[in-house]
């Protein structure tokens, strides 16, 4: 399933989703690079914004269902949710909770929700009393191919619970038709970022969507602030 790359644009979660919440700022701030992101051959993310550093209140985050809407198909989907869910968890910025499809079903009649819709009332709200989270982060798929050249798009956005506003939002493509990916890629696997393997996964992770994906989650996560 393939997609043309759309440029780069942060809003609010949905139209204006987060109600009260004023936008105007996200637009003039300049990227964040206190979480430097991760730079193998040249290649590193660019296409973020968000505070310099996480607030101190944010101590346990759900992590919703990946929506892949119109660039993949359900099953490609919800095979990324461990995915996002373990390169999330390495980067130890806060404790991850894992929002079930099935419950997210139950809040907003549907098993995954975009970062760009509409939300069902106090949806933040009864996320964050029920899993005494402070925030809440979406992933959406923006571009899938499961062939070569493998080629994922992540838009991803963290909200406050409390005073409902983006803390950090990320939109970026990633493919192995750019040689700088590749390069990056293979590094990353060579240097056995993901358990100190005995053996190179790096030609395998440029040929499967789950191995590729793991790299681009790592990347991305990579660049939320700090604390």
């Amino acid at each position: 399933m393939k997609s043309t790359f759309r440029p780069f644009f942060i809003a609010s979660i949905g139209a204006l989703l987060l109600a009260g919440c004023s936008t105007s700022g996200w637009f003039a701030r300049v990227p964040s690079r206190s979480a430097k992101p991760v730079a193998e051959d040249g290649h590193a993310p660019r296409n973020y914004v968000g505070d310099a550093r996480l607030p101190a209140s944010i101590r346990r985050v759900v992590l919703l269902p990946v929506h892949g809407g119109e660039f993949a198909l359900p099953e490609d989907s919800e095979s990324l949710d461990p995915v996002m869910a373990t390169a999330l968890e390495r980067q130890m910025r806060f404790e991850v909770v894992t929002l079930p499809r099935e419950d997210c079903m139950h809040l907003c009649g549907q098993p995954d929700i975009s970062s760009a819709a509409s939300l069902p009332h106090d949806f933040l709200r009864q996320i964050g009393d029920k899993y005494d989270a402070q925030a809440v982060l979406f992933v959406d798929v923006t571009a899938y191919e499961a062939y070569r050249p493998l080629t994922l798009g992540l838009r991803a956005k963290l909200a406050s619970v409390a005073d409902q506003r983006l803390i950090w939002s990320f939109d970026e493509i990633y493919s192995t038709s750019d040689p700088a990916v590749v390069a990056a890629v293979r590094t990353y696997y060579q240097h056995n970022e993901l358990g100190n393997l005995p053996f190179d996964l790096s030609q395998d992770a440029l040929q499967s969507p789950s191995r590729f994906a793991a790299y681009a989650a790592n990347q991305t996560f990579h660049t939320l602030p700090i604390r």
